[in-house]
């Protein structure tokens, strides 16, 4: 009888184990999209709704208020000029397996992609690191809205 119990307590916590296992996160691109403050700085990013020009891309903005730049700037100028300039850029988000990839790409001068790995992403929270460069990591907090 004890070896019975014994039996069925380890299958329970080998059952256990595996569910824990296949719980891999999974973020949704609505999870992101949002105003975001970097530690507590004065950079925020914004990532909106907004379609870029090419399919694909979303648009989203990035400012730093230390430089003396707001958000309404860049809206300010895009709507002056008629087309995203410095400040924005383009991104898209994907899940590919286990990797949850966030694409970004500057949307003036030479458009040179990055791709970053989320490693964390929750309502309040947003971490990722540079693919190539996992030292490079990157921490936001979501910014309720006013």
């Amino acid at each position: 009888m004890k070896n019975k119990f014994l039996l069925i307590a380890v299958l329970g916590v080998a059952l256990a184990s595996c569910n824990m296992m296949n719980n891999k996160p999974s973020y949704q691109l609505s999870d992101l999209q949002g105003l975001w403050q970097e530690n507590n700085t004065e950079h925020f990013v914004r990532f909106t709704t907004e379609q870029s020009d090419e399919v694909k891309y979303l648009l989203g903005r990035e400012w730093d208020e230390a430089e003396e730049m707001t958000e309404q700037d860049l809206i300010d100028a895009r709507q002056k000029y008629g087309f995203p300039g410095n400040g924005w850029f383009k991104y898209w988000f994907e899940t590919t397996g286990d990797l949850h990839e966030l694409h970004l790409m500057d949307n003036h001068g030479a458009e040179i992609p990055k791709e970053y790995i989320v490693s964390k992403l929750t309502s309040t929270d947003l971490e990722y690191y540079e693919k190539d460069k996992k030292s490079n990591k990157f921490f936001f907090s979501k910014v309720v809205e006013k």
